[in-house]
């Protein structure tokens, strides 16, 4: 129904209960062209979902001695000039640095020689909006920026850094940086919405520049193994744990809605719940956790934009106890990618 409603062309789906994927499905089209099925194993763009795995890569790093949160940025990455304040690294993680939004024209770069270096040319000579510290406001240009500073400290692509950190380790064998001129195998085709709300396949889009913020390509069985390892895997110790899902204190009193990337809430049975949902040019995804039941639900799609929520708390209610109401949401953050 979610998909027929949207006129989504494709997607998957999965559901972990106590550790074990107990569900994982393609439904619809990959390609509509070719009349190619999606199944559990096709990529999607997964737009703001690309910075969870981004953080989780800055805190092993932190971990390992690499970075230190309070350096500040130019420490790790000279060619970002001095601004009129100190941005410490931690900011760009709360999207609190106080960088402004990308505009329009600054969302995509068609080129054959794109790198997420050449994409901090857009903003890097601009002055702060604010102070950092005192306002969240979301911007692909903070994760961007992050992603250039753990190219440069450890003189390695975003892609291999991504391996080495995170997927290889975790068995995310579907998740990669998107690259159009490259070959993907099971990589969906991309749909968006005309002027008239029919699904056209999207223009090219080419998201190497943001993949440590929109850029990336998964489904929904990595997404739901990423958010089992979260609850299980030795890999994240305890205090890294802790950390991924704590606000900042904007002005060391107003906590942020976003906790490196992720939004942390509880629904009206008071359950926590851990969350993100996100969209791009031809595609989105939505992951839940809640920690405390050991229920992890994800989804992705191959669709700019939807009429409606992604329906991943109506399945995650078919496994949480009947005596509870599930009510919460989460919308998608990308206003910025449309």
């Amino acid at each position: 129904m979610f998909l027929t409603s949207n006129f989504i062309p494709g997607g998957n789906f999965a559901v972990a209960k106590d550790g074990k994927i107990i569900y994982s499905e393609g439904l619809g089209l990959a390609s509509k062209d070719l009349e190619v099925p999606a199944t559990r194993d096709t990529r999607f763009r997964i737009g703001e979902l690309s910075e969870l795995l981004t953080s989780t890569i800055f805190y092993k790093m932190v971990e390992s001695g690499t970075l230190h949160p309070d350096s500040a940025v130019q420490h790790y990455y000279p060619e970002f000039p001095e601004k009129q304040f100190r941005l410490p690294v931690k900011h760009l993680l709360y999207h609190t640095s106080g960088i402004k939004p990308a505009q329009e024209n600054e969302q995509y770069i068609n080129s054959n020689t794109t790198s997420i270096q050449k994409g901090i040319d857009f903003f890097k000579n601009d002055t702060l909006v604010v102070s950092p510290g005192v306002y969240e406001f979301h911007t692909i240009y903070n994760y961007n920026l992050l992603g250039a500073i753990m190219e440069k400290v450890s003189n390695k692509k975003f892609s291999e850094i991504l391996k080495e950190y995170v997927t290889d380790t975790l068995y995310l064998e579907n998740t990669v940086p998107d690259n159009p001129f490259s070959t993907i195998p099971g990589r969906s085709n991309f749909f968006d919405y005309n002027l008239m709300s029919q699904t056209v396949n999207a223009v090219t889009r080419d998201l190497r520049y943001c993949a440590p913020s929109v850029g990336l390509l998964s489904n929904a069985e990595d997404l739901v193994k990423f958010g089992n390892a979260l609850l299980y895997s030795e890999f994240f110790s305890e205090d890294m744990k802790k950390k991924l899902f704590e606000p900042y204190l904007l002005n060391g009193k107003v906590p942020t809605q976003m906790s490196n990337g992720w939004f942390v809430m509880n629904d009206r049975s008071g359950r926590t719940i851990y969350g993100k949902s996100g969209g791009v040019a031809g595609g989105g995804a939505s992951l839940i956790i809640y920690p405390e039941e050991k229920l992890v639900v994800a989804c992705a799609i191959n669709l700019t934009s939807l009429t409606e929520e992604y329906p991943v708390f109506e399945i995650a209610a078919n496994f949480l106890p009947e005596d509870k109401e599930e009510t919460s949401d989460i919308k998608s953050n990308n206003e910025n990618d449309k």
